[in-house]
C-alpha cells in the first residue's frame, strides 16, 4: 500500500524532498491511514511529520476521546501534534453559517496558523476516492459545470495534497485492520443528519445495489476523463479571459465582445473573472453562470445578485463583477499581522483574515536576487528597512491619506477612491496594507511611495495575496 500511495505522490509531484508536512488528524480511518502511511514515506522523502487536531466540542466525552487517542497515536509514532478546541455550535451561530461550514472554517484557520508557526510546505487532508463520489453525485444533482465534475483534487494551491485520494474506503479500512491501528469511529457518520451522509449511507448503496456495483470506481475514473478534458479547455479560456477581462477599480470588467465567443469558453471566462474576484466557486453554480451571461443581452444598469456577496452589472455593454459591500458585515478596524523582526532571518509570516478572506503571506529577499515586478496585482513588493514597528492590515478611516507611487506629495483616501472610479459601495471593504499605522498598499490598486524599493534598497518584503476561504 505505502507503494502504491508513493506512485500517485510522484505521479502528481505532490512532495519533494524535505518538506514539512502537517497532517489533518481526527483520528478517523481516513486520516489514521494517511499518517501511518507518510509516516512509512518520511525517510523516503526526508520528511519532518506534524498532526494537526480540532476538537469541535460537539460530541461531548466522545471527541474528547477522539483528542486523547490522537495524541496518544501521534506520541507512538513519534510525530508531534497540535490540537485546538473551538466550540463549532457558537461560531455557527456568530456567523450565521452552518456548523459544517463552521467547522470547516475552524480547521483551515488552525493549519493556516500552524503552516505559518511551522514554517511548514504542505498540508496533507485525507480525502478518498469514495469521498470523489460522493462529492461528483452531490454536485450533479445541485448543478454544477464541467470544472465542478472535476471533483476533488489532488492538489490545490500548491498547498494542499491528498495522497490517498485513489484509495477506497474499504482499502483504507483494510490497511487499518491490516496495521492494527484502531481508528476512532465518529457516530454522527452513520446518521441521515447532512447531505453528504445520505449520499454517502442511502443514494450510492442503492445505485450499487440496482444499477453498478461498481459506481464509485466508474464516478472516479469519470472525475480523470474529465479532468484531462478541462485542464486542455481551460487553458483556450485562459488565453481568452486574459484578452477580455482587465482588473478595474477592485472589480473584474469583462468586455460585450464576449458575447462573439462560443457559449463553452465564454461559461468558462466569467467562472474565472468570479474566482478572481471571490476566491472560490463555493456555492456558484451552472444557473448563476448564464444569469452573468444573460446580463449581456440586457440594458446597461442591470444587476444580479450571486451567492457570497458577488454582484454582476451590465455597465454600457460590458459587465462588471465585483463583491458587494454589505454594511451590515462587521469589519475589524485592524488586523496584526507580525512585528517587524518577527520576518528577520528569513522566516516567512501567512495570516488568514477571515472577514476579507484573503491570506497575507509575507518574506523577506535580499536586493541581489533577481524579482519580477511586473507581476500580477496581488503581489507587491517594498523597503522593508523603512519599517520600524509592525505590519498591520485594517479598513479605510476618516482623513486617510496616501503617498501613491509616482506622484510628489500625498492625497486624500477618499480622493483617490474617486479618481479610480471605485463604486461607493465598494469602498468599505477595500484591505488596505499598513506599516506602522502608514498606508502602504490599497490591496489591488496603489503603493505607497515612502516604502518604494529604490536601488539603495537592501532588503525587499514581498507581500503575496490570495483570495479565498
Amino acid at each position: 500500500m505505502i507503494n502504491k500511495v508513493k506512485k500517485f505522490v510522484d505521479k502528481h509531484d505532490m512532495i519533494q524532498s524535505g518538506d514539512k508536512i502537517i497532517v489533518a488528524l481526527s483520528g478517523g480511518p481516513d486520516s489514521i491511514c494517511l499518517m501511518h502511511i507518510l509516516n512509512g514515506l518520511k525517510k523516503q522523502f526526508n520528511l519532518t511529520l506534524y498532526a494537526a487536531h480540532v476538537n469541535h466540542c460537539l460530541r461531548g466525552k466522545e471527541a474528547d476521546e477522539d483528542e486523547e487517542y490522537v495524541k496518544n497515536f501521534c506520541r507512538k509514532i513519534g510525530v508531534d501534534i497540535f490540537t485546538k478546541r473551538v466550540d463549532v455550535n457558537a461560531i455557527a451561530k456568530r456567523d450565521k453559517v452552518s456548523s459544517e461550514t463552521a467547522g470547516r472554517n475552524a480547521r483551515y484557520e488552525f493549519f493556516y496558523e500552524l503552516k505559518d508557526k511551522l514554517q511548514a510546505d504542505k498540508i496533507a487532508i485525507a480525502h478518498n476516492k469514495n469521498d470523489q463520489a460522493e462529492t461528483i453525485l452531490m454536485r450533479l444533482m445541485r448543478g454544477t459545470s464541467i470544472e465542478g465534475l472535476k471533483g476533488i483534487r489532488p492538489i490545490r494551491d500548491e498547498i494542499f495534497i491528498r495522497p490517498i485520494l485513489f484509495l477506497s474506503r474499504e482499502e483504507i479500512e483494510r490497511y487499518c485492520a491490516e496495521n492494527d491501528l484502531k481508528p476512532r469511529i465518529d457516530r454522527t457518520n452513520s446518521e441521515n443528519i447532512y447531505n453528504r451522509n445520505r449520499v454517502r449511507l442511502d443514494l450510492i448503496p442503492y445505485i450499487k445495489e440496482n444499477f453498478n456495483p461498481d459506481i464509485v470506481e466508474t464516478l472516479y475514473r469519470f472525475s480523470d476523463s474529465i479532468t484531462r478534458d478541462e485542464n486542455f479547455i481551460e487553458i483556450i479560456a485562459k488565453e481568452k479571459y486574459n484578452s477580455l477581462c482587465s482588473n478595474r477599480n477592485g472589480h473584474i470588467v469583462i468586455d460585450n465582445r464576449l458575447k462573439d465567443e462560443h457559449e463553452a469558453i465564454a461559461t468558462r471566462i466569467i467562472r474565472l473573472a468570479i474566482h478572481k474576484v471571490y476566491g472560490s466557486l463555493k456555492d456558484i453554480d451552472s444557473v448563476h453562470i448564464y444569469e452573468v451571461l444573460s446580463l449581456l443581452s440586457l440594458g446597461t444598469g442591470r444587476k444580479i445578485n450571486l451567492p457570497k456577496g458577488i454582484v454582476c452589472e451590465n455597465v454600457y455593454g460590458d459587465l462588471h463583477i465585483g463583491l458587494e459591500n454589505n454594511r451590515e458585515l462587521n469589519y475589524k478596524s485592524e488586523y496584526n499581522i507580525c512585528e517587524k523582526n518577527d520576518l528577520a532571518g528569513g522566516k516567512k509570516k501567512s495570516v488568514f483574515i477571515s472577514e476579507a478572506k484573503i491570506t497575507v503571506n509575507l518574506e523577506v529577499k535580499p536586493n541581489d536576487k533577481q524579482i519580477d515586478f511586473d507581476n500580477e496585482v496581488l503581489t507587491k513588493y517594498f523597503d522593508y528597512d523603512k519599517i520600524s514597528y509592525n505590519v498591520t492590515v485594517r479598513y479605510r478611516r476618516e482623513g486617510d491619506r496616501l503617498c501613491p507611487l509616482g506622484m510628489k506629495g500625498s492625497k486624500k483616501l477618499k480622493d483617490l477612491f474617486m479618481d479610480l472610479k471605485i463604486p461607493k459601495e465598494y469602498r468599505n471593504s477595500i484591505p488596505l496594507l499598513c506599516f506602522d499605522d502608514e498606508i502602504a498598499w490599497v490591496l489591488g490598486y496603489r503603493v505607497s511611495n515612502k516604502f518604494a524599493v529604490t536601488k539603495d534598497t537592501n532588503n525587499i518584503l514581498e507581500v503575496k495575496i490570495v483570495k479565498g476561504e
